[in-house]
């Protein structure tokens, strides 16, 4: 009799989850079903899975994985090779297939990914790229058996990839009907052809919004620890605006300057240091750079791209420029680029939501070294 009610118990309990899962997945069915019906003017190839496997040869060659899911290499017909993302379990009713299709599907720059097409055929859900050939910049700067690979080449290349970053986020900000904020600016999401052009990938936290609004609603913070703004987890700082980008691309900067990142929340405090603080001191007690085997130009150029990541990443949002005036202190003479003021210092605490890393903040001292240190210069390389 027991064991008769404990089975019953437990198929009951089965048939719940079944149904709330069921359930689950037909709303997200629906939403996306309903956007690309609303979207069926977008210029993007719809595949069949079947197609999916054929062009992977199953999923032979993986080339990456994430909490998004994997993501494959792929051959067309034509023989042009792609990047197959396989998303994982859709988050939020389907909104991350949605977002990346919304975004990069109606757009096109020389610095964002191409978007070819997708696939969504009951669960399974791809997006197909072109093909990056060099990977992403991420393994150039904190891999190191590729950190020499741009750097030997000369700081023009590095300073070359910072300039296109900057000029895809200025589109996604200003060249497009809607504006995009990207929320994941970081080495990892920007990719690289085979002349090291990079393109930025990733739209899967992008958030759409009419040109003519200053500011945009969240109900949550999101990206990556060490690149989001503050104002996303201390709303005093003030409104959530394409300033939270700019924000982004300045702790960019500093990892392309450093060669490394420039958080890690599980450092031992007593050894490490935060490096832009320490590179602002530097600059303005007017030392010299410890940058081995670099010529002066690579030194002019390496300080063009701290002082710009220092305006990029003031904590206010209306303290930091705009990426307009970004790529224009960019492209002007190291010599007249002024010194902005030190950044105020914050310490997150980190948590993890949908795959993506996610931090609270509380404000700190600058002496303070709490979640914001990292390894000297030296020790890093």
């Amino acid at each position: 009799m027991a064991r008769t009610l404990l089975g019953y118990i437990c198929f009951s309990i089965f048939l719940i989850y079944y149904m709330l899962r069921r359930r689950r997945h037909l709303s997200l069915d629906t939403n996306i079903e309903e956007f690309l019906q609303e979207h069926n003017n977008l210029l993007l190839i719809q595949y069949s899975y079947s197609d999916i496997k054929k062009k992977t040869k199953h999923f032979r060659d993986k080339l990456g994985q994430g909490g998004f899911g994997s993501v494959y290499k792929g051959k067309l017909r034509s023989g042009n090779l792609v990047a197959i993302k396989m998303l994982a379990t859709s988050k939020g009713n389907g909104q991350d297939f949605i977002n990346e299709v919304a975004t990069i599907g109606r757009i096109h720059h020389v610095n964002v990914v191409r978007l070819i097409g997708f696939c969504f055929e009951g669960s399974k859900r791809a997006l197909v790229y072109d093909f990056m050939p060099n990977g992403s910049l991420d393994k150039y700067i904190f891999t190191q058996e590729q950190k020499g690979t741009i750097y030997s080449n000369s700081w023009e290349k590095m300073y070359k990839i910072a300039l296109g970053v900057a000029h895809g986020i200025e589109y996604l900000h200003q060249g497009c009907d809607m504006q995009i904020l990207h929320f994941d600016i970081k080495p990892h999401n920007v990719l690289l052809d085979e002349h090291y052009t990079p393109k930025i990938s990733d739209f899967g936290l992008a958030k759409l919004y009419p040109t003519n609004e200053n500011t945009v609603p969240l109900t949550a913070a999101r990206g990556t620890i060490g690149y989001i703004a503050p104002e996303l987890f201390y709303k005093s700082m003030g409104g959530v605006s394409h300033k939270a980008d700019v924000y982004s691309f300045g702790m960019l900067l500093m990892d392309m300057v450093g060669r490394r990142k420039n958080v890690n929340p599980f450092a031992d405090a007593s050894s490490q240091f935060y490096f832009p603080s320490w590179i602002y001191d530097k600059l303005i007690q007017g030392e010299d750079m410890e940058m081995e085997d670099a010529t002066e130009y690579d030194k002019i150029i390496a300080r063009k791209l701290i002082i710009v990541a220092l305006s990029c990443i003031q904590m206010k949002p209306i303290d930091r420029p705009s990426l307009s005036k970004v790529i224009e202190m960019l492209e002007s003479p190291t010599e007249l680029l002024q010194m902005p003021p030190r950044p105020f210092l914050a310490s997150p605490l980190e948590r993890v939501e949908d795959g993506h890393t996610i931090i609270e903040s509380t404000p700190i001292s600058e002496s303070s070294s709490y979640s914001l240190s990292y390894n000297s210069m030296i020790q890093s390389n």
